[in-house]
């Protein structure tokens, strides 16, 4: 584990995770930056992409960084845009779909929890949020 002071993290030097169907996250703060209770990152969304609905074991935040995104919580549709941010509690299902089918969708995500897992509600599969990301086996 990296024992850090602090560091900058660009986000445009460090490759993007491809997830499928239009989506792709870039991993910023995580146990491999020295963090021992948050995870965050950027995901980026292709015209009209989306991710299924999920939820997590602690809470998340997501702000809309450029775009605009319809936020799927507890099953309320919300319309986003740049500087939206939304709190979502651990085990509420959610999910973030690109509202256009052309232009790109980014938003930035932190967890509470540098443990955070991912539970798909259509499958009940939960997996690490850092095994999806390809930070750790």
């Amino acid at each position: 584990m990296n024992q850090s002071r602090g560091q900058v993290l660009r986000p445009a030097r460090i490759e993007a995770r491809d997830r499928g169907s239009g989506v792709s996250t870039i991993p910023l703060v995580s146990r491999a930056t020295g963090s021992t209770t948050i995870m965050s990152g950027i995901t980026v969304f292709s015209g009209g992409a989306g991710i299924p609905r999920h939820f997590h074991n602690c809470e998340e935040c997501v702000q809309v960084l450029e775009g605009n995104a319809t936020a799927e919580i507890d099953g309320v549709e919300h319309s986003l845009g740049p500087g939206d941010t939304s709190f979502i509690p651990a085990g509420i299902p959610h999910r973030f779909r690109n509202a256009s089918s052309i232009k790109r969708m980014r938003i930035y995500w932190t967890y509470a929890s540098i443990d955070a897992t991912r539970t798909i509600v259509e499958t009940g599969k939960t997996t690490r949020i850092e095994c999806e990301l390809g930070l750790v086996e």
